[in-house]
């Protein structure tokens, strides 16, 4: 008599680690990546792990992905024993999220996740995903500013990478840098190549890692780095007198933080920031 297949011989192909596999799939399905939702899928089986790993996945971790896209990264942190959350806009994605997580204990919200009420999260949790690259920035915005989100282990685009862990002083520095230093720290992991993608994006890609501390800084401290660092190559009296600062009023806060008159927004640093917001207000 012969014996039943072993279910896991049918396993490997769901996990889509070449781009036939995965075109196999989106034939089977009827479908094509949507460049304007920023769909390349990542097919690399050494990466997948590594960010699964890198951003902690386990027994019983919270963990939200966003953009699971073919399920393949949510596969593998469901089967580390992860309670996986995924946000997805792409309702087309809908017969091969079912087919790729069939089994798996994964729940799924379909939208948009510039909508989602991420303080409805469970505190700790912890945010893995290949981010939709044209909106990175609001994400992690909103990851940090839920007060939910213990860490983040994200791809984005290299130049996005730069800027999230860049200091005072440094190419890249700028609001999303100052935002990032005020709710914890970031550190670039490793590039991604493009031929870890499927289709092949344009640009490279990083995984970064954010941990933060769940401390909410002061509002006005946080829009005060956005007027100052709004143009943050021009000097930072420049910068707040468009935002409507009184030059009088102004002058004496910027010499109380023992500032320069002259000092450019990108090179200010933190805690000088910190003086001029308790000054200003």
């Amino acid at each position: 008599m012969t014996n039943p297949p072993d279910p896991a011989e049918h396993q490997e192909p769901l996990k889509l680690y070449s781009p036939r596999t995965v075109r196999e799939l989106l034939e089977r399905h009827g479908l094509r990546p949507t460049k304007s939702l920023g769909q390349n899928f990542l097919i690399d089986g050494n990466i997948l792990r590594l960010i699964a790993e890198a951003g902690g996945a386990g027994e019983g971790v919270d963990v939200l992905e966003v953009g699971p896209g073919l399920g393949v990264l949510t596969r593998e942190l469901a089967e580390r024993g992860s309670r996986v959350t995924t946000l997805e806009k792409d309702e087309r994605l809908q017969g091969v999220l079912a087919e790729t997580l069939a089994g798996l204990d994964v729940r799924v919200v379909w939208g948009d996740a510039l909508d989602f009420d991420y303080a409805s999260l469970p505190a700790g949790t912890r945010v893995i995903a290949n981010l939709p690259y044209y909106i990175s920035t609001a994400l992690l915005t909103r990851f940090m500013r839920s007060g939910r989100v213990a860490s983040a282990t994200v791809l984005v685009q290299r130049e996005v990478a730069e800027r999230l862990g860049a200091q005072p002083g440094q190419d890249g520095y700028g609001y999303l840098s100052a935002l990032i230093s005020l709710h914890g720290k970031a550190k670039l992991l490793r590039d991604v190549p493009k031929g870890s993608f499927f289709p092949a994006p344009d640009v490279t890609s990083s995984v970064v890692r954010l941990d933060f501390t769940g401390e909410q800084p002061p509002e006005g401290l946080v829009r005060l780095l956005e007027q100052a660092l709004h143009h943050r190559r021009k000097t930072l009296r420049n910068n707040l007198r468009m935002a409507g600062y009184a030059p009088e009023v102004l002058d004496a806060a910027i010499l109380g933080a023992g500032l320069p008159a002259d000092v450019r927004a990108e090179d200010v640093p933190l805690p000088a920031m910190r003086e001029l917001h308790r000054l200003l207000s």
